[in-house]
């Protein structure tokens, strides 16, 4: 039963991408962040096969532990599914004894989801026909976001600038011309998917045919892009306040240790193999241009609520767009979370607004 005065949300984790582990983890940490004074929270699992269960919501059982990432079973808790239908209760508990109950209507959904099924405009458009108000990009721009050839495309439409690149849909193969353009090294990486999951950095051509073919477990589309030498620099951006005007934070640098060659999963999540410079050493000018491009892109993908833009910039302090997220990792040692704080916006006042936000601007057009 709701409590009176309270915003029941439901927070979504788990979910079929390869991200399932972050996404948990990401999601104790927001279930942590959430005042139970304030919030009735729906703690909501889904497992690898795709199926939705209503879990405990503890946080300790969605933490990394002796580098091994938590996962949602079918054992984790009771089945749930969400109706597709604005004109009832959305969450049904599916009780092998009692049969289908209703649980009481959910106020807004959290979907800490990263990667397919999750974060590339599916559950958003589920979301949107249940008529339920939702944290983060609509479908459109999660979907584009989530692809990146089609971010790349569009930000390039708006002036800001993306290293080479050739798109390799199934069944292409890069040509001999496409590898002068693009020059060794390059990094091959699945067009849809997150958390460094499927990329391969190739030094020789050939490694190419291996690496197409790790991308390919992921996704047939593969991207190959031209490195480009240089720092790597991320920008958050936050959906204004009652409509307003995104928001850029403070800068944050990331530096990857000496015995890893790039940042790839093991160094984000596991090895702790980063530093991070928050805010990034720049001149005032480079950040001024970052963080207009990090807008810029936010609102040429139309996104809403929070996105993490992503940059390469050069010794020659030319700057890169290498890509966006629209729903960033929220584990304690994330970016998106860390450079907010950087900018005076704490952990749980952060998720607070994001869920304020969500509540006012509702669902469908706008």
């Amino acid at each position: 039963m709701t409590t009176p005065g309270r915003t029941r949300v439901a927070i979504v984790f788990g979910g079929r991408s390869p991200e399932h582990g972050i996404s948990c983890v990401s999601a104790g940490s927001v279930l942590g962040a959430l005042d139970p004074d304030e919030f009735e929270v729906v703690p909501v699992g889904i497992t690898r096969a795709g199926q939705w269960v209503l879990t405990s919501g503890d946080p300790a059982q969605l933490a990394i532990s002796s580098r091994r990432l938590p996962e949602i079973t079918a054992e984790s808790g009771t089945d749930i599914v969400l109706r597709a239908d604005p004109t009832g209760n959305g969450l049904m508990v599916l009780d092998p004894t009692e049969g289908p109950r209703a649980l009481a209507d959910v106020d807004v959904v959290f979907p800490v989801l990263h990667g397919a099924y999750g974060e590339d405009g599916t559950i958003q458009g589920m979301l949107e026909m249940a008529g339920i108000p939702y944290v983060g990009a609509n479908v459109f721009a999660s979907a584009a976001a989530m692809d990146k050839e089609f971010t790349k495309k569009l930000c390039a439409v708006e002036g800001i600038p993306v290293g080479p690149y050739v798109v390799l849909r199934s069944g292409m193969t890069l040509s001999e011309q496409d590898k002068q353009r693009l020059g060794l090294p390059v990094f091959v990486k699945p067009s849809r998917a997150g958390s460094s999951f499927g990329i391969t950095k190739v030094d020789d051509w050939a490694e190419l045919d291996a690496a197409v073919a790790t991308a390919r477990q992921i996704d047939p589309k593969v991207l190959v892009e031209g490195a480009v030498v240089g720092r790597e620099i991320e920008c958050g951006v936050l959906e204004g306040e009652a409509g307003g005007a995104p928001e850029a934070s403070v800068l944050a640098e990331v530096r990857v240790a000496a015995d890893h060659d790039w940042y790839d999963f093991e160094a984000k999540y596991l090895d702790d193999a980063c530093e991070y410079d928050i805010p990034a050493a720049l001149p005032e000018r480079v950040t001024r241009q970052i963080q207009e491009y990090a807008v810029r892109a936010f609102t040429a993908l139309d996104c809403a609520g929070l996105a993490r833009v992503d940059f390469f910039v050069t010794p020659e302090l030319d700057v890169y767009l290498n890509e966006i997220n629209t729903m960033p990792g929220f584990t304690p040692t994330s970016m998106f979370p860390r450079m907010w704080a950087a900018s005076g916006l704490e952990y749980p006042k952060l998720v607070n607004r994001l869920i304020r936000t969500a509540l006012h601007r509702g669902v469908g057009l706008h």
